[in-house]
């Protein structure tokens, strides 16, 4: 829930003393806090990353040179944002940071969506995304069962590919490696 627009100061302050069980983002100048992710979220973005890192960071079955990190805070200007997987091509990868967050933007990002970070995902921090040039976000949702590609163009996102249920997903900048979309899903393999 987004809070009112506060100083710089007050807000870095406000998002410094969330408790650990929050996760806080400051977009346009303004607080959003929302608890951590439920299970359905989270089983989507360790399945996912488990899907990508063997052919792209590993170079098992893909071309490897990608980095991945989850719920990485992500200092882009002004803002604050912490998508659920952030991918950077190896070349690109921040690894003179030494904080616990980076200032380098990723090259591809999955939001997973979830009924509270929803609006916050899709029509906030999709445009700091466009601003600070990720060519790729993928947006999940586990409720759905779907995946939505959004690509960047001249700094504006137009919508790619979209998938759901256990469709085929072969999509950018990830399109070497084809994968069924039921595995970010929990219910595979369970009994009816």
């Amino acid at each position: 829930m987004a809070q009112p627009k506060l100083q710089i100061k007050d807000i870095h302050a406000e998002f410094a003393a969330l408790p650990a069980n929050m996760v806080g983002e400051i977009v346009n100048g303004a607080l959003y806090a929302h608890p951590r992710p439920a299970r359905k979220h989270g089983q989507a973005a360790t399945e996912l990353t488990s899907e990508l890192v063997n052919p792209f960071r590993r170079g098992r079955g893909g071309p490897g040179g990608w980095r991945f990190i989850a719920e990485h805070e992500l200092h882009l200007g002004e803002h604050i944002v912490v998508p659920d997987i952030s991918g950077w091509r190896a070349e690109r990868y921040p690894v003179s940071e030494t904080t616990s967050y980076s200032v380098v933007p990723p090259d591809w990002l999955c939001e997973i969506i979830s009924p509270s970070t929803q609006r916050l995902d899709r029509f906030r921090k999709l445009p700091v995304y466009a601003e600070f040039g990720v060519k790729h976000c993928w947006y999940v949702d586990p409720i759905e069962k779907t995946l939505e590609v959004f690509i960047l163009a001249n700094g504006v996102y137009s919508i790619g590919p979209s998938f759901f249920d256990n469709a085929p997903v072969t999509a950018p900048p990830f399109e070497v490696h084809t994968f069924e979309l039921g595995i970010l899903w929990d219910d595979i393999g369970q009994p009816s």
